[in-house]
């Protein structure tokens, strides 16, 4: 429903706001992945953008004697106001960040130690994920140019997205050739991985927003 509504705004009021204002759009590239903006002059100091930007990388990690396929997904739409206390291209932001981020990893080929414990990976496997804590955040930062200035020009951003302690989750898979008492040991091993993955995590609330992009305003 969230993401609903932020696709509506950007298919309904932006254009039938850039109609009476100026308006313009940006291609921006940074930690938020690679993105756009369609932005619009709300007031003589005040302008509001909506955006989306992703990115996927994917990787083999090695950790003792156990490979890892690893990817990270970022998938982020916003919302955001534009405020210049003076009439300089300098600007404060604030607003919603709609995000469906994650890592996640899964186990392959040789075998593997959790909570102290061993297992060949023919018979078991590891995967997990980390989320942030919460996909609706809010944003804050400061920056330079606006989406919305006529003619082309560049804009940053410098911000923080408030998205709480990342949440993680790490699932056993049991193979056949697994016994019953050594399956059940591998799902209780998971599960204490989980809760010391996220109590390591617990500190990481803020995510950190460095984006730089050109704009084109008509």
């Amino acid at each position: 429903m969230k993401l609903r509504s932020v696709i509506l705004f950007a298919a309904i009021v932006v254009p039938a706001s850039a109609a009476q204002a100026d308006a313009g759009v940006g291609a921006r590239v940074g930690t938020m992945g690679i993105g756009g903006d369609v932005g619009f002059d709300v007031a003589p100091t005040l302008s509001a953008r909506v955006g989306y930007s992703a990115f996927s990388w994917a990787r083999h990690e090695h950790s003792s004697d156990v490979s890892y396929k690893s990817k990270l997904k970022l998938s982020n739409f916003s919302g955001l106001l534009d405020w210049s206390p003076a009439p300089t291209p300098f600007r404060l932001t604030g607003g919603l960040v709609f995000g469906d981020n994650k890592y996640t990893l899964q186990s392959e080929g040789g075998t593997f130690t959790t909570n102290g414990h061993t297992y060949n990976s023919n018979d078991a496997s590891l995967s997990g994920a980390v989320k942030p804590g919460r996909r609706l955040a809010p944003y804050l930062g400061a920056g330079y140019g606006n989406v919305s200035g006529k003619g082309v020009n560049f804009y940053f951003d410098l911000g923080v997205i408030f998205h709480g302690s990342p949440k993680a989750t790490i699932n056993a898979s049991c193979g056949a050739a697994l016994s019953a008492a050594a399956c059940a040991q591998l799902q209780s091993d998971a599960a204490d991985e989980s809760r010391r993955l996220e109590d390591k995590l617990s500190k990481y609330k803020y995510y950190p927003v460095a984006n730089i992009g050109i704009t084109v305003g008509f």
